[in-house]
């Protein structure tokens, strides 16, 4: 179908979910109630084969400068490993989305997590504030409690005591700060376009619910992830979003089969938990839709929803659980109300509650990945693989529609500079600006044209792909190259990459040269980084 007649300077809102799997959301083959993401997909468009790049930060820096992370000095995380590995935030030379379309005359408004700074408690150049966004609230910092984060801020101010209130819950008070904007803006500066990132930590570890929500997913998953995850191949076959020739992965071999699992009451309850966060934030989307149809801008706004990474594998055994948070979050030790909190993943706790710091494991990050292999930190499709939704009643189609053209976050920026008609700049400050590496997402959206000569490239801690066309190469380090025909094997369970040689050796010349170009640096190295810190990657 034709584009439709649109706005020169559309409304522009991008929506990211953290450590969320690609088959959670309903309209993805999930079990959780998302309707309001159902409903923007159902009359929107949805992208069956769109990648982020395995991790939180590196994803959220690619998302905002159209470029890769390494370029962009977050190649891991946001700590600071110069002088020889990545510095950990935002490069002065690297231009966020909201300062190119703030000097084209948008408003820009930041609620949720920002994750792109090495200085979470000092204001620094690198904060949202420093780099083009009029307006924020949320964390800095990547993780943490739900009902009392650390590192909250407005715009540039400590705001840590207005958590201490009873009723607080982040994923709502991300919700209601996007749906403020929304209404001040239309108050205030309605003549002028808006630009809003809502970028949730649902649903992250911990895994912290309000009550209500996680009863409503009781005896849900209590058929266990073997069951679930048929069923969910199936539903995601049935909606055209996987070929019925792609079979399903086997469950992880570290995982047990669902009948041989002693605690599935408790199992069960951690992916309630894990639903109950998901939900919120569909909610909370829904606010934010009806916000923007109250002020008559919803049919010129366009609405794009994605998730960081792949569903999140990592386990908080109880006996070590506390050094783990600490190691990437500042940890209270204490709920609001006094109580001890107890960190791990223990069968004789509910998780949940503000008193407890868990996560939902391997097997249900194995299912929420349904059906491909791997997680987040990995560039096998389990870990890149995101579900996508655009929306745009003025600029596309308003039938349900699916493309399976592969695209990555590097597009973002383009797709904003091409429906914006924003300039983007050669230089920040002085300095150079590397050439966005995206390409426009529109003529995908508006009539599926495909590009199977296009490259795409991941790299992280080691792990590395390369994508054109049919073939995947890929790698989980240290072990070899592998290579699949994603159109006939997507999963990728049949490794051909003794049979095609040649494909081996161009895709990898082609890696290493973007490695190089990029920034990429070698894994070694970062371990000797990590090394002389006394710590392991953080993925380790």
């Amino acid at each position: 179908m034709a584009q439709k007649t649109h706005p020169r300077r559309p409304n522009i809102v991008l929506v990211l979910a953290d450590d969320m799997g690609y088959s959670d959301i309903g309209c993805f083959g999930g079990e959780i109630d998302t309707p309001n993401l159902d409903g923007l997909a159902a009359s929107g468009t949805r992208l069956s084969q769109f990648y982020n790049t395995a991790r939180c930060s590196p994803s959220r820096a690619s998302l905002i400068t159209g470029l890769h992370p390494h370029q962009t000095g977050i190649g891991i995380l946001n700590y600071d490993d110069a002088p020889d590995g990545y510095p950990g935030t935002l490069s002065e030379s690297s231009v966020t989305i909201a300062e190119v379309l703030r000097e084209s005359g948008y408003e820009t408004y930041l609620s949720g997590k920002w994750h792109l700074s090495s200085s979470i408690h000092d204001v620094a150049d690198s904060w949202p504030t420093r780099r083009g966004f009029s307006h924020f609230y949320g964390t800095l910092e990547g993780a943490g409690s739900y009902f009392q984060p650390r590192t909250l801020t407005r715009d540039e101010q400590n705001i840590e005591d207005e958590a201490l209130d009873p009723a607080f819950y982040y994923t709502d008070a991300i919700s209601d700060a996007a749906v403020a904007y929304v209404t001040e803006h239309s108050a205030l500066r309605a003549s002028d376009p808006l630009f809003m990132f809502v970028s949730y930590t649902a649903p992250h570890w911990p895994l912290h619910a309000i009550e209500e929500d996680v009863a409503k997913y009781a005896g849900r998953f209590s058929a266990g992830w073997d069951q679930l995850r048929r069923e969910r191949l199936e539903r995601l076959v049935a909606m055209g979003i996987i070929d019925k020739a792609w079979d399903l992965t086997d469950r992880d071999p570290r995982v047990p089969g669902w009948e041989d699992v002693t605690d599935q009451e408790w199992e069960a309850a951690r992916m309630a938990v894990y639903a109950a966060q998901v939900d919120r934030m569909d909610q909370g989307i829904g606010r934010i839709v009806s916000s923007l149809e109250s002020a008559g801008m919803m049919d010129d706004t366009l609405f794009i929803f994605l998730s960081d990474n792949g569903g999140c594998a990592e386990e908080m055994p109880i006996e070590t659980a506390k050094d783990f948070v600490t190691t990437y979050v500042t940890f209270d030790a204490t709920t609001r109300d006094g109580r001890d909190v107890v960190p791990g993943n223990d069968p004789s706790i509910l998780p949940g509650d503000e008193a407890t710091y868990a996560t939902y494991g391997r097997p249900w990050a194995n299912l929420s990945n349904t059906p491909f292999r791997e997680y987040k930190h990995w560039i096998h499709e389990g870990g890149i693989s995101t579900p996508f939704i655009a929306h745009w009643p003025n600029g596309l189609s308003d039938a349900s529609a699916l493309r399976s053209q592969p695209h990555q976050l590097t597009d973002l920026m383009a797709t904003v500079l091409d429906v914006s008609g924003a300039s983007y700049p050669t230089e920040r400050n002085g300095r150079p600006v590397p050439a966005p590496e995206g390409v426009s997402l529109m003529p995908t959206l508006v009539s599926d044209v495909s590009d199977p000569e296009r490259f795409l490239f991941w790299e992280h801690e080691g792990n590395a792909g390369v994508r054109r066309g049919r073939f995947k190469l890929v790698r989980k380090y240290p072990g070899d190259w592998e290579l699949y025909d994603v159109v006939e094997d997507r999963t990728e369970l049949r490794d051909i990459s003794s049979q095609h040689p040649d494909v081996v050796a161009e895709f990898s010349r082609a890696y290493d040269e973007w490695a190089e170009r990029c920034g990429v640096i070698a894994r070694e190295r970062v371990l000797e980084l990590y090394a002389s810190r006394g710590k392991g990657l953080p993925s380790e």
